[in-house]
């Protein structure tokens, strides 16, 4: 047996920002002869890079006392949350932690303290971290209220010409139960005035940003969308997303007046429930061309009007994630996180024009594969019930612009195919460094592969198909009249790609190949793609 463990990893470990980072704990023989943790401390110095002259030190330590052994607690001890967090636990009082810590504070931790409390109050300092919060999250707070996000203020499309946006929210200083969060933008080619305004109310009152939400939101927005662009933890009108590769004319004016009721628990488990009113307006290539009843020509329909009540269940067990301003960024472990969602479109319930059922499935799973890497696989799959025009089926996540997106197919055109079934597999393999690790100058650079494929196979019935029936809406064509929508006929869609991640710590470049369709129009072949991301 033994009484005390010292643990450090090794300086030439393939390690982002950390200098060092060490593990020290403490034993003690309890009286079931067994030794027991009672105290753990780890600390770990950040830096730029090994050789920066300033760092910050980050220290944790965690102590046991009075331990209850051989006697079993009560059931009820063990339901409910895992973690509860005590009311008004940021204003003890000093002579609380003096009684309670079962250690006091040396000289040199107290003086930390005072030089902490100092240190929050300078102005240059709160200054510093205005500016890190506009750089890093998007936002400039003004006490009860919060400008941003900053990267969407200005942006471009074909629609719209040069775009400008300003909005922001309140913050819990205006109430912890009351949030609003707004936005006006103006396009100068189009002339027109898009907007968004939500009030939302917070049922346990907390930030309706934070774990576990609780929230009921109403919200309206008028405003240009591409049709199967879904993105992760970016703004749609970010700036840098404005730069799209090929012909990126296919967009909608969307008026959406949106409810819905968020509740998590305890157990990673959560559900929403929601309703949507949404009307769908054709702007650049789109058209809404319908054959006309007389037998000859086509009649164009201004708009698709639909209204929907949804319902969704996600479980993520033993989730981590980091709490960002806009987005909830994962902190992916070894369990699955599984997510099912159904849609009805209900015909007549103010003003919807269609009746409609759709399903869709997922199901996320990090693999570890020990000194190999590790794998990240989505299988996902969709099924969409009744006679609907093609804008109401599943439009497969495309993306056309050089931000490369692991939930969207990188050499998929928008639009370029639709399904009313379908099943997806993502994967993507991390080699963390296992190849280049052998190869001095590149571990010396820490540079790490990896390596995807991406699979889709669906599908259309023939009532929902316009090349078999003339009655419904006919697929998007080009200025000749070429089709650029396509049904998956018989055969997957598929891309692979290989890059380098950890370039000068944060960036990561891939090569993309598409694998199938190749005779559609304007398709790219290869492609490179990139991504910011910060990870250790």
């Amino acid at each position: 047996s033994f009484q005390c463990i010292s643990m450090a990893v090794s300086k030439n470990a393939n390690l982002n920002w950390s200098r060092e980072l060490r593990i020290n704990q403490d034993f003690e023989r309890g009286t079931d002869g067994r030794y027991h943790v009672i105290m753990s401390n780890m600390l770990s110095e950040f830096a730029l890079s090994k050789k920066a002259d300033g760092g910050i030190l980050g220290e944790r330590t965690v102590s046991f006392k009075d331990f209850t052994i051989n006697q079993p607690a009560a059931d009820s001890v063990y339901q409910g949350r895992d973690l509860i967090v005590a009311k008004d636990n940021t204003q003890l009082s000093d002579s609380f932690w003096v009684q309670s810590r079962h250690k006091p504070l040396s000289e040199t931790e107290s003086t930390v303290y005072t030089n902490m409390d100092s240190l929050v109050k300078m102005k240059s300092y709160r200054r510093l971290m205005d500016w890190a919060t506009l750089l890093l999250a998007g936002y400039k707070s003004f006490g009860i209220f919060e400008v941003g996000p900053v990267n969407a203020f200005y942006s471009f499309n074909p629609v719209e010409g040069f775009r400008l946006r300003a909005g922001g929210r309140t913050t819990t200083k205006l109430s912890p139960n009351l949030y609003f969060e707004n936005y006006v933008a103006y396009g100068f080619k189009d002339k027109k005035w898009k907007y968004y305004l939500s009030g939302t109310y917070s049922f346990n009152h907390k930030s309706i940003y934070s774990f576990p939400l609780n929230y009921l939101r109403l919200s309206y927005q008028y405003d240009t969308k591409i049709p199967g662009q879904e993105l992760q933890f970016v703004a749609e009108d970010n700036f840098l997303l404005s730069f799209k590769r090929g012909d990126n004319n296919k967009w909608l004016y969307n008026k959406i007046a949106k409810a819905e009721y968020v509740r998590e628990f305890g157990k990673n488990v959560s559900y929403t429930f929601g309703f949507k009113r949404w009307e769908q307006i054709a702007a650049g290539n789109i058209v809404y061309d319908k054959p006309s009843g007389n037998g000859g020509g086509f009649d164009t329909i201004p708009s698709l009007t639909t209204s929907e009540l949804s319902a969704e269940i996600r479980w993520a067990p033993n989730e981590q994630f980091y709490q960002g301003k806009n987005y909830r960024i994962p902190i992916f472990n070894k369990y699955p996180i599984f997510r099912a969602r159904f849609i009805a479109g209900v015909k007549g319930m103010l003003g919807g024009e269609y009746s409609y059922q759709n399903i869709t499935t997922s199901a996320f799973k990090r693999f570890y594969l020990s000194q190999f890497g590790f794998a990240d696989v989505v299988v996902e799959g969709g099924y969409t019930f009744g006679k609907v025009p093609y804008p109401l089926l599943s439009i497969h996540r495309a993306n056309q612009s050089y931000s490369y997106q692991f939930y969207s197919f990188n050499m998929m055109n928008f639009m370029e195919f639709v399904s009313d079934r379908y099943v997806s597999v993502n994967t993507e393999y991390y080699f963390n460094g296992f190849i280049f690790n052998k190869i001095p100058l590149l571990k010396k650079l820490k540079l790490r592969e990896v390596a995807s494929f991406k699979f889709l196979y669906g599908g259309m019935r023939n009532e929902n198909d316009p090349k078999t029936n003339p009655n419904t809406l006919r697929f998007p064509t080009d200025d000749l009249g070429n089709p650029t929508t396509f049904t998956l006929d018989g055969k997957p869609y598929m891309e692979a790609s290989a890059g380098i991640g950890n370039i000068f710590k944060l960036l990561r470049l891939d090569v993309v190949r598409r694998l199938s369709y190749m005779d559609h129009p304007d398709v790219p072949k290869w492609g490179i793609r990139g991504r910011i991301r910060f990870e250790f």
